[in-house]
């Protein structure tokens, strides 16, 4: 076990280099399922989620080579991933209780093969996150589902097909199943209420790319004209807009001024409209991001929301500097019920928080003190970790495996722009 031990009231400043989405990627690595040819994604990064369903990957028979991104300044690495023999369609439960998003290996694996068996899924403790949608949306388009022992068995041996998907509510990862399902599915697929994030039009140009006919990624209607079969690709995986707005907090929590090269900005409107409304100086241009502190943030008053709107994986991080604004603040969480684990955290660091019901009120105080705090989730952590760089004294972070699922070279990143951080053993 390891610890990250902050030495906080150090200024940030300098550039730091976004990687690519670890939301994106995921998916992206799912879809190699999809063909037998070799799908090739740049700019992953190197993360422990990225390692999980790696090893998901492999036991379903994906042959996997790994160039560039072993350290220093090179921008994220390059994995080809050979799916030309699927030797098992099971996803055991050893595998998939690490990470929700192993779920997504069910759609390409029974359109593809025909069957498959997958563990329901594990992840974040932040809300129950049914799949129920996910198994709906297979419905529909033909396939068998049951559950049994814990696991998911999905069949259509005479292949998927085209259907139209209702969904009674926003979910990104059901839009994404039913997306890759759907692209060998026979006939004609429209997907209606999909999700409009930005990972979900990275997904589809990259099934494009593969021979994939869709459209309206992006929008709350997406069509898809199966295919006999997709070929192999290469795809860039987009920037982490999540890691992106986490350094522009903690360049306003700090008193700092970051400039974040790579930052996808055309993602971020309502988290630069944040940061605006926090009293940030913010400048924007096609490739990066430039933060700057103009002293104590202004209160906020923000609502998570399905894409365009503000993501709730920002919610720890802007609680975290509204903890230190000039006033109180309101945050309201309408997309998992239980994702405010991290305030009696926060509190321990000295911070003024009361929840009621799906709102927080959080009123600004002078000054947090560093201390141990333990992390409860992934976006939690980083919260977590931008009150310790603003706070007095020594703030100490344990279960760092939180953050390694989310945050590539944290410590790197960090000390690069000045900050006085450190992994030891716990």
């Amino acid at each position: 076990m390891e610890k990250l031990v902050i030495r906080g009231g150090k200024p940030l400043a300098g550039c730091v280099e976004i990687s690519g989405a670890k939301n994106s990627a995921l998916k992206l690595m799912c879809a190699s399922l999809l063909t037998d040819d070799a799908l090739t994604l740049d700019n992953l990064p190197r993360l422990a989620d990225i390692t999980t369903l790696s090893d998901l990957l492999n036991h379903l028979g994906v042959t996997i080579t790994v160039r560039g991104g072993t350290g220093g300044r090179l921008k994220g690495r390059t994995m080809t991933f050979d799916a030309s023999t699927i030797s098992d369609t099971v996803a055991p439960y050893d595998i998939v209780r690490k990470m929700r998003a192993s779920i997504l290996v069910l759609g390409p694996l029974v359109s593809r093969a025909g069957e498959a068996i997958v563990s329901l899924p594990g992840g974040c403790a932040i809300g129950t996150r049914p799949i129920d949608l996910h198994l709906k949306a297979l419905q529909t388009l033909g396939a068998d589902i049951d559950l049994e022992s814990g696991y998911v068995r999905a069949s259509a041996p005479r292949g998927l097909k085209g259907a139209v998907i209702r969904f009674p509510f926003v979910s990104v990862g059901a839009t994404e199943n039913a997306l890759m399902a759907a692209t060998l599915a026979h006939g004609e697929t429209v997907i209606e209420n999909a999700a409009r994030e930005p990972e979900i039009s990275d997904l589809a140009s990259c099934l494009s790319a593969m021979g994939a006919i869709i459209e309206g990624a992006g929008t709350e209607t997406i069509r898809i004209q199966g295919v006999d079969r997709l070929h192999g690709a290469t795809h860039r995986v987009m920037p982490d807009r999540v890691e992106a707005g986490s350094y522009a907090v903690a360049a306003l929590i700090t008193g700092g001024d970051l400039r974040l090269n790579g930052a996808g900005i055309e993602d971020m409107s309502a988290v630069i409209d944040a940061l605006r409304a926090a009293g940030g100086t913010i400048a924007a241009d096609d490739d990066s991001l430039h933060v700057r502190s103009n002293g104590r943030a202004h209160p906020l008053t923000l609502i998570t929301q399905p894409f365009p709107g503000f993501p709730t994986d920002c919610q720890a991080q802007f609680m975290a500097l509204a903890a230190l604004a000039d006033g109180a603040s309101v945050i309201t969480e309408t997309i998992f019920e239980n994702r405010y684990m991290h305030v009696s955290e926060l509190c321990r660091l000295g911070a003024d928080i009361t929840v009621t019901g799906a709102s927080a009120t959080i009123r600004g105080v002078g000054r947090l003190r560093g201390a141990p705090v333990m992390a409860t989730d992934l976006r939690a952590s980083m919260g977590l970790a931008l009150a310790g760089l603003a706070a007095e004294g020594t703030t100490e972070i344990n279960r760092l495996y939180h953050l390694d699922r989310g945050y590539e070279r944290l410590e790197e990143k960090l000390r690069g722009v000045g900050a006085d951080v450190e992994r030891v053993p716990a």
